[in-house]
């Protein structure tokens, strides 16, 4: 992974779109969304957001480290829980507003409620139902309350 860490100048839509030069755009609120998937089924496990620093510091340790909006802290994935995500790869879009992190997925699942994804509820397309219903696609894979004892 990278020592010294430096983003590319936003110069104009070309050389965004085509140098080969990192050069993340946030948002307002310093904010770029962060799509975790998992490198090998490429599953998604969660959506997230990343500050400059927070991205930096997943560029530095190799492990995903996020922006956590609703504490408005960095927050590094599996500090509490030990189910860290190791870096496998890193991409951007076309003007690079987002980023994908292929990852290795430590521990028994990425999501708070004891599952593999956050991603594990489906939107039922033939229920027909008001409102909307979702069917449930995985299992718990772990215990929630004994991780987080909060």
């Amino acid at each position: 992974m990278c020592t010294s860490i430096s983003f590319g100048e936003r110069e104009d839509k070309k050389s965004v779109e085509e140098k080969a030069v990192f050069a993340p755009k946030f948002d307002e609120n310093g904010l770029i969304p962060c799509v975790a998937m998992d490198s090998v089924t490429k599953e998604p496990l969660m959506l997230a957001y990343m500050n400059e620093e927070s991205l930096k510091m997943t560029l530095k340790l190799g492990e995903v480290v996020y922006y956590s909006r609703s504490r408005q802290e960095i927050w590094h994935k599996g500090a509490t829980s030990g189910h860290t995500q190791k870096v496998v790869e890193i991409r951007t879009d076309c003007d690079q507003d987002a980023v994908i992190v292929y990852v290795d997925q430590q521990g028994a699942g990425a999501c708070h409620t004891g599952r593999n994804s956050c991603f594990y509820r489906k939107v039922d397309l033939e229920a027909g139902s008001a409102p909307t219903a979702l069917a449930f696609t995985e299992d718990l894979t772990f215990d929630p309350d004994s991780v987080y004892k909060k």
